[in-house]
């Protein structure tokens, strides 16, 4: 199998290969069909982040024109199709981020990392805050996946809404337990009175010693 053409895909362009894969689309329905599937949460775009995608994979010769349509007094719609080249990068790189475990940023960590910064209350405000927030995901997400399987659709389409739930499921259940912790002091925290980690050095010790594994 020959090399990629231009190197690693990035999201929005695996998500249009993978869609005229399926058949030939103009960008406009590519955007549309990657919305009605919720996959517009797998990758951050727009509908000029799509065309501007489906420019680029032109240039390089992964999709090509199919079809130029015309109706009434309407603009033109070019409609783009999958090329043999654009199959085998599209095939090379789903073996490639299959595979791969990055190294990820989410926002939650760094939110769960920072958060003895504020006082307890507050923290415990701002988490159930985000709790109903997951919450209202998590019913979106199994709604979403129970129309799915009503259509008769294979899970090998929807494998990462299951993914997500289970994901969301676990970081609920976590971030539940420590709002009742927090409520509940029965994990430390910096504005307690007398607590031992007050102080810039001794908060910088905890944080060597969580660094080191210590």
């Amino acid at each position: 199998m020959g090399a990629k053409a231009c190197g690693p895909l990035p999201p929005v362009a695996v998500l249009v290969l993978g869609l005229v894969a399926e058949r030939p689309m103009h960008p406009y329905e590519m955007f549309q069909t990657t919305v009605e599937r919720r996959e517009d949460r797998l990758a951050k775009f727009r509908p000029g982040t799509m065309y501007h995608t489906v420019d680029r994979l032109a240039s390089q010769g992964l999709i090509a024109v199919h079809d130029v349509q015309r109706a009434g007094n309407r603009p033109e719609r070019t409609v783009y199709s999958i090329t043999e080249l654009g199959r085998r990068t599209l095939f090379e790189s789903l073996e490639e981020i299959v595979a791969r475990q990055p190294v990820e940023y989410p926002e939650l960590y760094l939110a769960l990392a920072e958060a003895h910064g504020l006082p307890r209350a507050r923290v415990v405000e701002l988490l159930s805050t985000r709790l109903e927030a997951m919450r209202a995901e998590l019913a979106e997400l199994d709604s979403g996946a129970a129309a799915v399987r009503e259509r008769g659709t294979p899970e090998m389409f929807f494998l990462d809404i299951g993914c997500r739930i289970a994901t969301l499921r676990a970081q609920i259940d976590w971030v539940d337990d420590l709002v009742d912790r927090l409520r509940n002091s029965t994990i430390e925290w910096l504005d307690d009175p007398g607590s031992p980690y007050q102080g810039s050095s001794v908060i910088a010790g905890a944080l060597h010693q969580k660094v080191n594994g210590q």
